[in-house]
């Protein structure tokens, strides 16, 4: 009797598989308040020179707010003040309309900026000033997270394939909070983007390891379902860190609130189980047969379990295997599972690059940005549905396709409407959005299915690291723009686009059996 019948008998997704994604909610509304923190903690607000330096005397002095900015700071094309410009004295000809050429030079700001703080009182950019020449330094702080989550990944998906998907969430809940904590008391940015580089790090074990988890307990049947029960999950850290962020407009405080649920993850993780597929895997089938009876009481089976032995549990999953070590290198060692790999790599890179392009820039529009993120993650709800009840019918492999090149569409269609047409391009904009993240959500769940279980988290690492290698270069992407407007649109647009063909070469994955070893992919039974 295979492991996924046994899990059948037990009801794959009762009780005890409720309690578990319910577990795991409070960890996992974390991770998107982090991986999206960077739309409020390294918000530019509107900027303009500190021109106290231009006070030339008594005639300076007099002048109103108002004034000052007219003779202190340029003005741009569109009328608004320049944010790096200031002007090299006072242009007092500016307060009567004069037009005539003096000999006033404007140069970068000399004194510091002035900010403006009606919507956020503090955030990385007014702290350090990383504005004007330094505003790549403002977008390098999201890479260098997401560097640390691209680390990670691979890194806990090899632990957790060693040593188990429990203690290896532990550490992760752990390592988060203490690396987020000392990234909010921070003293210098050097300080501050080694700390989130290591928060990435710790959260992106969460963030794979619980996935894993939680599929690995669902049945064949169930497991669609499941994927996207979990995905909600993103939705829900997505509308917390929306009010969190409303309420608390100062970044530091803003770090340490959106950390505060994994103190309850740690206290609550003493009802965790340990997959039971993974110790089956390592040989360790009276542990196994523990987790199972559990689940069968949660579940009201229990009459199922009569025949159900450590001895039948080992011959179900083969244990003259069991004794093999695996590693991210057995991902390449044959045709089809290393055709699986690269291809899934490549889409992984296009998912996560094109959904952080979208996700990550939330200006533009004509909104705030508390109500872009809203509407954003708002939009998220309903197309999980729609994912669901399209996979139940058409499959993986076509939802994902599908889902891909219509993001890339979307992106396509913006690059031509007007700034202006703000409504146009919020509508096209989410709607880009949604299809984005129905591509993140299916993958996911894809993902889980097509490894078999004893690389299955070597896999989930190995593609993660891909993905956060596109999530880690995206932020930079956005500064094309000084090069050409356009581009940045241009390059989300094409890599959504040629991700979504590659598609094609993954194979269907709906109402199969969970492959559990190599062989069950090289030579389909």
């Amino acid at each position: 009797m295979k492991f996924d019948n046994i899990l059948s008998e037990i009801n794959g997704f009762g009780k005890f598989q409720i309690k578990l994604v319910l577990i795991q909610v409070l960890s996992r509304i974390t991770i998107s308040c982090h991986f999206l923190l960077n739309n409020f903690m390294a918000a530019v607000p509107s900027h303009h020179c500190n021109i106290s330096a231009l006070d030339d005397g008594d005639v300076f002095r007099n002048l109103t707010l108002e004034q000052k900015l007219a003779v202190g700071v340029p003005a741009e094309q569109d009328g608004t003040l320049s944010s790096c410009q200031m002007f090299s004295k006072p242009r007092y000809q500016n307060l009567s309309g004069s037009n005539r050429s003096e000999d006033v030079f404007t140069v970068p700001c000399q004194n510091g900026w002035m900010y403006d703080n009606s919507t956020f009182k503090s955030t990385l950019a007014t702290e350090w000033d990383l504005v004007c020449s330094r505003k790549g330094m403002n977008k390098a702080t999201a890479t260098i997270f997401f560097i640390g989550v691209m680390c990670g990944a691979p890194l806990f998906g090899f632990l957790s394939d060693r040593f188990g998907r429990r203690p290896l969430l532990l550490v992760s809940y752990l390592s988060s909070m203490m690396f987020a904590v000392l990234s909010a008391f921070s003293t210098s940015y050097i300080m501050f983007v080694i700390m989130r580089f290591f928060t990435g790090m710790s959260l992106a074990g969460i963030s794979i390891i619980s996935i894993v988890l939680n599929v690995e307990w669902c049945s064949t049947e169930h497991r669609t379902f499941a994927g996207i029960i979990i995905s909600l999950d993103w939705t829900i850290g997505n509308w917390l860190l929306v009010g969190i962020a409303y309420g608390v407009n100062e970044w530091r405080i803003l770090i340490l609130a959106v950390t505060s649920p994994l103190i309850l993850s740690v206290i609550a993780w003493r009802w965790l189980p340990e997959s039971a597929r993974w110790l089956l895997a390592n040989g360790k089938a009276d542990a196994a047969l523990h987790y199972i009876m559990k689940c069968a009481e949660m579940n009201s089976r229990t009459n199922c379990m009569a025949t159900v032995t450590p001895r039948a549990l080992l011959e179900s999953a083969q244990d003259e295997n069991t004794d093999t070590k695996y590693t991210v290198v057995d991902l390449f060692k044959t045709p089809n599972i290393r055709k699986l790999s690269i291809c899934s790599g490549i889409v992984w890179f296009g998912v996560a690059f094109t959904y952080y392009g979208i996700s990550l820039n939330i200006t533009g529009f004509g909104l705030n940005p508390y109500l872009t993120q809203f509407i954003f993650a708002s939009i998220e709800m309903p197309m999980k549905i729609g994912v669901y009840l399209f996979l139940e019918k058409v499959g993986r492999k076509a939802g994902e396709m599908g889902s891909l090149l219509s993001a890339g569409l979307c992106l396509f269609i913006n690059i031509f409407v007007p700034k202006d047409k703000w409504v146009i391009r919020t509508v096209v904009a989410v709607l880009g959005k949604s299809m984005s993240e129905a591509s993140f959500t299916i993958m996911f769940l894809y993902t889980t299915e097509f490894y078999p279980t004893v690389v299955r988290q070597n896999g989930v690492g190995y593609t993660s690291f891909l993905a956060r290698l596109g999530v880690s270069i995206s932020p930079l992407i956005m500064l094309l723009e000084d090069v050409w407007h356009l581009l940045p649109a241009i390059v989300y647009s094409t890599v959504a686009v040629g991700s979504g063909l590659v598609t094609s070469f993954l194979p269907e994955t709906l109402n199969t059996r969970l492959p559990e070893f190599i062989e069950d992919i090289e030579k389909p039974r």
